[in-house]
Formats: C-alpha cells, structure tokens, sequence
C-alpha cells in the first residue's frame, strides 16, 4: 500500500507548479502492478528506467517483456521479475499492469509499444526522445485523454534540485528579464542531427521550462560542408527515427521577445566545453551544464578594460536565494504521485512532444533554406519521411 507518509512526501514539492496542499489531498490506497518493456538486443535500458519500480510501496512488480533471451533473463533477474515475456503484447495482455515503464532508448518502438500499453489501460513512463514525429506523439496524447491515463516522459533535467533552485532564483530576480537562451549540444561523434534529437531535446525542453512555448524556429542543418538535402537522411545505431546533418543550427523566438539557440558541430566541442544551456538576463547570466546530475553556474564577470575582462562561474547555492524551492520528487516518483492524485506529471508527454516537434522545426526550415516556421507546424509528419 502507498502510505500517507509516503503520499504527503511524494506531494510536497507540488507548490512548485500552483497545486494543491498535499495535506488537502487524501493518501490513495490503490496497489498497482508494475511491468517493464526493453529490447537488450538493441541497447540497454535507459538511464536505469527499469528501476524505476523498486522499493516503491504499493507497486507490484509482475513482469519484464524482452525480445532478446539473454538480455530478458538478465535483467529480469537483476529486477526480480517474477514472469518473463519474449513479447511485450503477450505480457500485455496476460499480465495487465496499470504501470509500464518505456525503458529502451530506441524511439522508433515507442509508438507501437505505448500505444499498446494505453490500450491496456497502463500508465506509461517512456525513455526519451517520447516519439519520432509530431503525428506519433498526437496520437498517444489523444488516447491517454481519452482514457484517463498519465505518460510521463524522462527529461529528467527539469526536476533536478539545482534546477529547481535556479527556477527559484530567477523568480527572485537573479538574473533580471530574460532576454536569451544558448543551448549547445554534447557535440561528439554525434554531432549534428543525432545530437539534436537524443541529447537536444532535454535542451529544447529546459528552454520550454524558462520561456514558455516557442512562436518560431529558423534552422541550419549541413552535411559534410553543403546545406541539407532530404536525401541526406539516416538512422543511427539508437534509433530515434530519421537524422541528419552534422552541423545544426537553429533559432527560436520565444513569447515577450526572448530569443534562443542551438548549436551542435563538432568543431565547437572544445570552446564550448560541456553541454548544456545558457540564460542571459537584464542583470545577470546563468549555465547549466547537464549530467546525470546538472549543476548550475552563476557568472560575474569585470568591466572590459585595455588589459581585457575577467568572468567567473560560480556554483549556484541554496544560500543565495531568499526562498529555497520546496522539495521535489524525481521523475518517476513524480509521475506515481500524478497517478495518484489525477494531474499531469512535471515531465509530462505534453512537455516531451514540444521537444520532438522542436527538432522538426529545425529541420522543416533548414529544408525550406532557413526560412522561419512557425508553431505548431503545420505538417505532422517528420519533415525527412518524404
């Protein structure tokens, strides 16, 4: 059974987005069975998302679905799963778990895999990127509507404490009126589109989280030194769907004039340094530099002078604001809690399809010549399908 202590801890950072006291909310006493769906064959599982039910009162773990024997036995014995199942339909249906988690990082599966899930009435949370395409991710919206039922999405990043705390700090004042957002990709051996769609998109939704939704997007995509062409497209060893380019640049207007950015290129691994996303406000300039655990960085910089300037990041402590954030749930404790309480999860599937269609975004420009395109996109489709 999920406690109320347990219940009153997992709501406690909910004044984070407007809800309700968790004392003016009752402790659920549902018991839930829990699955999980991988495919070890074509990777592992996530960042631990087959993990994500253990030592979780209440949650009964029932069975692990996975196409690759080896793989199958392997992690259901490291989850202790009871039943194993080659096929993730077959376990569907025998098992009926009211809780699924999503875990392998191909997202070319996840269409047909969540969409099975809801049909069963499951709860999803789904390894990232959620889906390949904007149509994909309409669809599961539309059917978790339909059917009551919450997906959550693990960009991570959004809940992480330091995150929290500079979401605080700009609330505060820290950094002023935000006037830009610079986001830089990971820019290894993936640099381009690969880095847009699998490491990209926690960016794109870290600039959704500060700057609401965005109104444009201009894009640059190139390919061994010329413009895109659709013909440039290819899938990459995690599947996340088409890619392309090996350099990407994008802009993005954002409501009140706020202005960001996304580079990826390879040869800008070593001046940026780590990935990440940059605030520039009125007053001040702040970095997140993301990780399994992102930290956060304020600046200070001198005044230019002949013998040049002098900046300073420094680590963003509880200390320099007024009001520290109330606490917070991880991701996926987060989204038990929204099971729970009937809301949508902070990493929900809304936040996670605004970063697929981002990325869209980007490449419907670069393939118009740069041309700006504006939200939503008109075409749901992915724009290298054709």
């Amino acid at each position: 059974m999920i406690t109320r202590r347990l219940f009153l801890q997992a709501s406690a950072g909910l004044s984070l987005v407007g809800r309700l006291a968790a004392e003016d909310l009752p402790a659920p006493a549902i018991r839930h069975r829990a699955a999980v769906i991988g495919h070890t064959g074509r990777g592992d599982y996530g960042h631990g998302l087959e993990l994500i039910f253990q030592g979780r009162p209440g949650i009964e773990l029932v069975a692990v679905a996975d196409p690759d024997p080896a793989g199958r036995q392997s992690v259901g014995k490291r989850i202790g799963a009871p039943k194993l199942y080659s096929d993730f339909r077959e376990m569907l249906k025998a098992e009926r778990p009211s809780l699924v988690s999503v875990a392998m990082r191909h997202a070319d599966q996840h269409h047909a895999i969540c969409r099975a899930a809801l049909e069963a009435g499951a709860h999803l949370y789904v390894e990232k990127p959620f889906t390949c395409s904007p149509d994909e991710a309409d669809d599961l919206l539309a059917l978790s509507r339909r059917k009551g039922l919450k997906i959550a999405v693990a960009h991570t990043v959004r809940l992480a404490p330091k995150v929290l705390l500079l979401r605080q700090a700009i609330r505060e004042g820290r950094l002023g009126d935000l006037v830009e957002l610079r986001a830089y990709g990971k820019q290894d051996a993936r640099a381009g589109g690969e880095d847009l769609m699998v490491l990209g998109t926690h960016l794109l939704d870290l600039m959704r989280l500060f700057a609401g939704d965005p109104v444009n997007c201009s894009g640059r995509v190139r390919w061994q030194g010329r413009s895109l062409r659709p013909e440039d497209r290819r899938k990459v060893k995690d599947d996340v769907g088409w890619v392309a380019g090996d350099e990407v640049f994008a802009s993005f207007e954002f409501p009140g004039g706020v202005m960001g950015s996304f580079a990826s290129h390879g040869k800008l691994r070593e001046t940026v340094g780590y990935w990440g996303l940059e605030l520039y406000g009125s007053r001040g300039v702040a970095r997140i530099n993301s990780d399994t655990t992102p930290h956060v960085f304020l600046r200070s910089s001198t005044n230019w002078t002949a013998s040049g300037r002098e900046d300073r990041w420094q680590p963003l402590e509880a200390g320099q604001v007024k009001s520290p954030p109330p606490p917070a749930l991880d991701a996926s404790g987060d989204w038990l809690a929204a099971v729970a309480q009937d809301r949508e999860p902070e990493c929900s599937a809304v936040n996670a399809a605004w970063a697929v269609e981002m990325v869209m975004a980007v490449y419907a420009s670069a393939l118009e010549g740069g041309r700006p395109v504006t939200f939503p996109l008109k075409s749901r489709k992915h724009p290298l399908s054709a």
